[in-house]
């Protein structure tokens, strides 16, 4: 407490304050507590407020605090004289419905048989003039029934002086005020009454600081925290895609606070702030110009200026009747406190007269500003009679007249002639009986039915024995039992309304506004939507937007990403560059953060925007490699028949008998078998022709070898045989057994296929693992190990010939088949060594095209080298193809 009145005395009032709110705080506590209170013979209250007041009697006296009078223009204190206030003058109209709002609860509650049963509530009422001290001043003086008195005797305990005769007191103290128009009063209020633990409910306070309950635990409102008007203002910007906003705040708690939960709603949600300016109430001129330099000066890329109110101004009657208003403000949207109609009270605003309240001075202020007549003149008018009435009838019309001194200003007002009677605002079309739009007005209705259920609770004891206490009685009300009741308070309004309490909270309910242009000239109020909590319902299409067009209006700093790019924000402002997303990668949404990859099975289209799946990938005979091998392959094929043809037909001639005519045939069969298989490569993998693939192509190639092997050996044997004693060669190398020979060594490949393709069969599988659009379909070698020793068995053979038809080579003959032989095979193994990396290597459908590409290079290689020197010999040397020739050396 101490501290809060430091800084009270440092930044808002003059240094005397401390010590009379020390004064009213004591004689608050005083009072509460039953003690006396020693003080001076002689005080007064410096620049003490109006002590204009509107009270009730009843048996339970509520408190009310209503700023009801405009500021005046600010003093600045010289510290060279008595610190002074100017008076509050002109009466608001807003705040005068408030304050009506919770007489018409109080008598709607004692009209009420089931609420507060045979208890009266009253109430009294003080203007707090929106001035710190002031307020501070009437709440202490509702909370201690004070007066603005202090003439006492030193030693006159505080409980008699109340008593005293002739001496005009505050009345009984309030267990309970409804008051607090500003966050920052209630702040003070509810620090300074704290100790006391007397309940403030405030119907206008909205700052987040007091939802800290350890900090401010008799405070309630009846009004959500700011938190949830900001969270409603984000959750729009980011609806209508707003990423380009500006904030415009009061330079202090409520703006800080306003602007900090923006910004944390807004986070990673695609809203940015590119600049924060504030204001002072002080220099709210030249702030505004400073303000609208910086919105005209943003290089943002809009339609038009669109607002977002928030509540304490999305609302304001004077700024919807100012015709300059309207000109730039059309289609602001707001979060507005939420509405709800009062049964009853629009008749009783309109009932209020004078004549039947002649002791409420602010409504008598009224009459005079709406009539133009002086009510107090026509009581003056009745007091003429009464001076020449009897003694008794005087008597008793004193007892019915207030006795409170004159208000200043009165003797202008004097000049006003005297109502007649007749000024009645029925029928009367004026704001002050407009009950369209109840916001604030409903925030106090429901602030005083709360103290009466609080009370109801209290009084009535149904939890007689629990922890909250025994049975009170309207006299002995204590506010700290009161508080805890209020803590429980969880009831059903009149308008059916589930109203409680969390903590000093209430849950959040706001209405969504818009104004729209009117074909009588001046702005209107449309309700276009409503905040419950968390959730926004919003009806866009009943929306005015200020480009004048149904269009949600464009705030972008930069144009919005298109699908198939993601945003890379820079640095320091809210501009951003647009990305294209990887391959692989898409987004489908207009401002994408990030670019999602495709799963495996799937590649992104050539924009980006969508995932497609990959298309399948295989050597084709569609495509133009795959009918370039297999037109290679099928010329092949051809010209191996070809020269089988030739070979069949010169089948009696020396070059074809010479040269073992039977091997020759069958060596022809086993490369056109290589030049065929290699079509069963092409095409889409199968089963079959993944098992089928590989055992013809093990199989061919190992006829054909072993078809070369055995002729390079029996041409070695035939030479060998001409030496002494190696007659008996010969008989191992006759036809029969160059058929078993080639049947035994194809016979094993035979063997090593089956077991290969039985125990690791291949099958068709797709290759995830290339990254592009297509997915190749291949045949999976499952067993590195069968593929291995396909090749290694047709290289050891390979390599056998090679050898043999080298050291055959030099042989004594004109036509040595071991040279053709030598040179077949260098060619072979030459292709099959550089298969090996090329096919390891290669990607896909590549690794295909290259093992048919030497499959048919080795064949090529040996149907050339072997077979074109004698088909040149047979068809274009016929001479040469004689015995005598062929055995020359």
């Amino acid at each position: 407490m101490k501290d809060i009145f430091i800084h009270v005395s440092v930044t808002l009032a003059p240094q005397w304050l401390s010590s009379a709110l020390s004064l009213l705080l004591l004689s608050a506590v005083g009072r509460e507590l039953g003690l006396e209170v020693a003080q001076a013979t002689e005080c007064s209250w410096l620049g003490a407020p109006s002590d204009k007041s509107l009270s009730q009697d009843g048996d339970v006296i509520i408190g009310g605090l209503f700023n009801l009078y405009y500021i005046p223009s600010a003093v600045e204190q010289g510290f060279t004289e008595r610190p002074r206030y100017e008076p509050c003058t002109g009466l608001d109209l807003t705040t005068l419905k408030y304050m009506y709002a919770m007489a018409f609860a109080v008598e709607e509650i004692n009209r009420n048989s089931t609420l507060l049963p045979g208890v009266k509530l009253g109430y009294r009422i003080l203007d707090g003039c929106a001035r710190y001290p002031w307020a501070l001043q009437a709440g202490l003086s509702l909370v201690g029934g004070g007066t603005h008195r202090c003439s006492l005797p030193a030693s006159t305990p505080r409980s008699e002086a109340y008593e005293q005769p002739g001496e005009t007191t505050g009345g009984k103290p309030v267990p309970l005020l409804i008051g607090a128009g500003s966050s920052t009063t209630a702040m003070m209020l509810s620090r300074i009454l704290g100790p006391l633990s007397v309940p403030i409910i405030s119907y206008m306070a909205s700052c987040p600081c007091l939802s800290d309950r350890p900090k401010f635990p008799n405070f309630f409102r009846t009004i959500p925290s700011d938190i949830y008007q900001a969270r409603a203002m984000a959750h729009l910007a980011i609806r209508f895609g707003w990423s380009w906003t500006g904030a415009v705040v009061v330079n202090n708690d409520y703006g800080q606070v306003a602007v900090q939960e923006f910004q944390k709603e807004i986070q990673g949600k695609g809203v940015c702030l590119e600049f924060i300016e504030t204001f002072h109430r002080e220099t709210i001129e030249s702030d505004a110009r400073r303000v609208a330099q910086t919105i005209q000066g943003s290089t943002a890329r809009v339609t038009d200026r669109q607002f977002l109110a928030s509540e304490a101004w999305s609302t304001s009657d004077d700024l919807l009747q100012d015709p300059s208003i309207s000109r730039v403000a059309s289609g602001v949207l707001g979060v507005a406190i939420r509405s709800s109609t009062i049964p009853g009270f629009e008749n009783y605003l309109r009932s209020l007269n004078p004549i039947h309240c002649p002791d409420d001075t602010f409504l008598e202020v009224f009459w005079e500003n709406e009539f133009g007549c002086s009510p107090r003149a026509a009581h003056a008018t009745t007091l003429s009679s009464y001076f020449s009435s009897p003694l008794k009838s005087r008597s008793d019309y004193l007892s019915n007249v207030s006795t409170s001194p004159p208000a200043k200003g009165s003797l202008q007002k004097a000049f006003l002639p005297p109502c007649s009677g007749t000024e009645s605002l029925e029928g009367v079309n004026h704001p002050f009986t407009d009950t369209s739009q109840l916001r604030v007005a409903y925030n106090v209705y429901l602030a005083v039915y709360a103290a009466a259920h609080a009370l109801h609770s209290l009084l009535s004891c149904p939890d007689r024995g629990n922890s909250v206490g025994e049975c009170t009685s309207p006299e002995n009300i204590k506010p700290f039992t009161l508080l805890q009741h209020l803590n429980k308070v969880n009831i059903s309004t009149p308008q059916g309304e589930m109203f409680y309490f969390r903590g000093a909270d209430i849950p959040a309910k706001y209405d969504l506004v818009n104004w729209q242009n009117s074909p009588e000239g001046p702005l209107k109020l449309v309700l276009i939507g409503r905040v419950d909590g968390f959730d926004l319902h919003l009806n866009e299409s009943a929306i005015q937007w200020s480009t004048g067009s149904n269009q949600v209006p464009v705030s972008v700093c930069s144009e919005s990403c298109p699908p198939g790019t993601r945003k890379a924000n820079r640095k320091r402002d809210c501009c951003f560059d647009c990305v294209p997303c990887a391959k692989g990668e898409m987004s489908n949404k207009t401002g994408s953060l990030h670019c999602e990859r495709c799963p495996s099975e799937f590649w992104s289209n050539a924009n980006q925007t969508a995932c497609i799946p990959r298309q399948l990938d295989f050597l084709s005979f569609n495509e133009t490699l795959g009918i370039t091998l297999t037109t290679a392959a099928l010329s092949g094929a051809t010209l191996t028949t070809a020269v089988f043809v030739v070979f069949l037909y010169n089948r009696r001639t020396p070059m074809v008998r010479a040269n073992n005519s039977e091997l020759s045939f069958l060596l022809l069969l086993s490369l056109k078998l290589c030049f065929l298989c290699s079509l069963v490569f092409i095409g889409r993998p199968a089963v079959w022709s993944c098992q089928f693939r590989q055992a013809a192509f093990g199989i061919s190639f190992v006829l054909c070898v072993s078809c070369l092997l055995v002729k390079t050996l029996v041409v070695l044997a035939a030479f060998r045989s001409a030496r002494p004693g190696a007659k008996a060669l010969v008989k191992w190398f006759g036809p029969s057994q160059q058929r078993g020979s080639v049947c035994l060594f194809t016979c094993i490949q035979v063997i090593i296929c089956a077991l290969w393709l039985s125990l690791s069969p291949l099958v068709p599988q797709r290759d995830l693992g290339f990254q592009g659009s297509k997915v190749t379909l291949e045949c999976a070698m499952t067993s590195v190990v069968g593929f291995s020793l396909v090749l290694g068995y047709i290289g050891l053979l390979a390599c056998t010939c090679l050898l043999l038809a080298f050291l055959a080579r030099k042989l004594p003959d004109n036509f040595n088949e071991a040279k053709l032989i030598t040179f077949s095979m260098l060619i072979f193994c030459a292709v099959w060594v550089a298969f090996v990396p090329a096919y390891v290597s290669s990607p896909g459908k590549y690794a295909v095209a290259v093992e048919i590409f030497a499959i048919l290079a080795s064949s090529y290689g040996l149907l050339f080298c072997i077979f074109a020197p004698k088909c040149f010999i047979i068809l274009l040397r016929p001479e040469k193809n004689t015995k005598k020739h062929l055995m020359a050396r």
